[in-house]
């Protein structure tokens, strides 16, 4: 039988809006009273109904958070920030996996909409009209993370793309590399955009023609980074060094070299970007841009309770810092 509020006033003989004060944390409650509903709820094993709770309160404690792959190491680092800030704040969260696919995250978010979530944190590729749509006629606020709106309508955490390449970029030409190829993620995001007008914009300044078959389009994977170096180390005119839009791709590429008999950073140069846990794994370590993940969804969700709770929001479009950070696959 399950245990009813009602079951829990009977027994400590007071009436079922003392019981839900105290559950509450009312501190309208004498400390006798109180200590006579604890003892009970304890005794009964009274567990109460968030639902029930929720539909009192209007308020749920429940976040929504949408990311396109849990078991991606960059996902899961964000995921982690997400879920520490929001127990801080005595929020639960609902953690769905969307694939990436434009379908599933427009449904995905009506799901948490009808599960009467407080808020929704979304991390995808990209903002299309339809999203932006959904979210604006969504009764609850929604902040993005690690993920870019071209509209600017809704808060956002992130770091400059564009400049972080840029300086990647620009690091290996002014290691003596006088071409360094580029192997992006998929074609049609924002963020893998402003990351291709970053090396770009490096080459450029340095007055460097650009060669087309240096740039390569991968899909953030290990494989598509094993495949790509196969296809740069197999040119005639082969790069000296490659920059790397993810660390996943990064290690295809090392191992890809590694396999065909380069050496890194002897014969080949190699950067990535993000700094997970991987670019520490492999041998040589990665050089790579850090992109503060696990602070990404920390600052995203410590953003949303700002909005849930009606606080002051000084800025809505967080720009955190990255850097670049040497290790071993670089001269």
């Amino acid at each position: 039988m399950t245990v009813t509020i009602y079951d829990v006033a009977r027994e400590a003989n007071v009436s079922m809006a003392t019981v839900s004060r105290v559950v509450n944390g009312n501190p309208n409650v004498k400390p006798t009273t109180r200590k006579k509903v604890l003892a009970t709820i304890e005794r009964l094993g009274y567990r109460p109904n968030a639902v029930a709770r929720g539909l009192a309160s209007k308020k749920t404690t429940t976040v929504g958070a949408i990311i396109p792959d849990i078991s991606s190491i960059f996902f899961a680092e964000l995921a982690r920030g997400i879920e520490d800030i929001a127990t801080m704040y005595k929020y639960n969260i609902i953690l769905s996996n969307s694939d990436q696919n434009k379908d599933k995250e427009l449904q995905l978010i009506n799901t948490m909409l009808e599960k009467q979530v407080d808020g929704i944190i979304f991390m995808g590729g990209n903002i299309s009209d339809e999203h932006v749509a959904q979210f604006s006629t969504a009764s609850v606020p929604v902040v993005l993370a690690a993920t870019y709106d071209e509209s600017d309508s809704i808060p956002s955490v992130n770091i400059d793309y564009e400049e972080a390449a840029y300086e990647a970029t620009k690091y290996l030409i002014e290691k003596g590399n006088h071409h360094p190829a580029f192997i992006s993620g998929q074609e049609d995001t924002i963020i893998n955009q402003l990351k291709y007008q970053g090396y770009l914009k490096a080459l450029k300044e340095s007055s460097i023609d650009i060669n087309e078959d240096y740039i390569i389009h991968g899909d953030y994977s290990y494989d598509s980074g094993m495949e790509s170096a196969e296809v740069l180390l197999k040119l005639d005119e082969k790069p000296s060094a490659i920059f790397v839009a993810s660390d996943e791709m990064a290690l295809g590429v090392i191992h890809g070299a590694q396999d065909m008999g380069y050496q890194v950073p002897e014969d080949l140069e190699v950067f990535g970007f993000d700094n997970t846990r991987l670019a520490t794994m492999v041998r040589p370590t990665l050089s790579t841009i850090v992109q503060p993940m696990y602070d990404i969804g920390a600052v995203a969700m410590r953003l949303l309770t700002k909005f849930m709770n009606k606080e002051e929001v000084d800025e809505q479009k967080v720009v955190l810092p990255h850097r670049i950070v040497e290790r071993n696959s670089t001269k």
